[in-house]
């Protein structure tokens, strides 16, 4: 599942061209950066560490789930922030620091437990400075050239990423976790951010429209020069339709097109899609 997850984004990378390329990989190395200094101060003070360590013993599994899933979120955004329908963000992307201190920290956990079960059998006490040979010692290996080249920057981005969506997956992230007994499929709102940002135009008509413009939604004609709502998919809705009908479900009531929803797991879903589609564009 990994390596099948690690494919299809690579084959979603080798999609863009190179200068979308080197944009997209001074971003992740800026983001790359943000996460290795938040990790170095929680390491670094006995304080932040003791706080963010108690506030993740603190979380249950699901709700540690949530914070990956989160996490997961924000890395996917970048790698689709260039195209043309999800330039748009939702409030599930964006972190507190507190959280993202938790998360960086329990990656950074299950990465020493991988590399060396034995580190931490010792004494909790004992952590920060266990773990903070270990994180200096990445870092000074990190500086070594390897982050000189796009593929030292992407792929070590890469490997967390697939990390988090297999975590996420194996939690049955997309069922239990986020709705309890409600199936698979279920129906989520549009974001706010991506409703308010929907254009307003005018309806207009032209001599070789064949009949009426139509809103699906209450199947009346939408009168020529009025102002109606153009979803992203450039079909037209009026306002008192598509307005209710966004605060339900965040598709196009014609094609399904799909805007973004702040609901985490929806949205981690609907950007892996993107992903896929794009994967499979490539293998075409």
């Amino acid at each position: 599942m990994e390596e099948d997850n690690t494919t299809i984004v690579m084959a979603s990378l080798s999609t863009l061209s190179s200068s979308l390329l080197t944009n997209l990989t001074h971003s992740i190395l800026s983001i790359s950066h943000h996460h290795r200094r938040r990790l170095a101060s929680v390491l670094s003070s006995p304080t932040l560490f003791s706080l963010t360590l108690r506030h993740l013993l603190s979380l249950s599994l699901p709700d540690k789930t949530h914070l990956i899933a989160n996490h997961l979120l924000s890395l996917l955004h970048p790698l689709l922030i260039h195209l043309k329908h999800n330039s748009l963000t939702s409030s599930a992307t964006t972190m507190k620091l507190r959280d993202l201190d938790a998360v960086v920290l329990l990656l950074f956990l299950c990465e020493t437990h991988q590399l060396n079960p034995d580190a931490l059998e010792a004494s909790a006490d004992n952590w920060r400075e266990i773990l903070g040979n270990m994180c200096a010692n990445t870092m000074l290996s990190n500086n070594s050239g390897l982050w000189t080249c796009d593929a030292g920057i992407l792929m070590p981005y890469i490997e967390t990423l697939v990390r988090c969506k297999r975590f996420v997956d194996i939690m049955g992230g997309h069922n239990h976790i986020r709705r309890g007994d409600q199936k698979q499929g279920y129906e989520v709102p549009a974001a706010r951010a991506a409703v308010v940002a929907l254009r307003a135009v005018e309806v207009f008509k032209d001599d070789d429209d064949a009949g009426e413009v139509e809103c699906v939604i209450c199947k009346e004609e939408m009168s020529e020069g009025r102002d109606v709502c153009e979803m992203p998919c450039q079909h037209l809705f009026h306002w008192k339709c598509i307005l209710p009908w966004l605060s339900k479900k965040n598709t196009c009531p014609f094609c399904r097109f799909q805007l973004p929803t702040d609901d985490v797991f929806s949205e981690i879903q609907r950007l892996w899609e993107t992903l896929v589609k794009r994967s499979d564009s490539h293998v075409a």
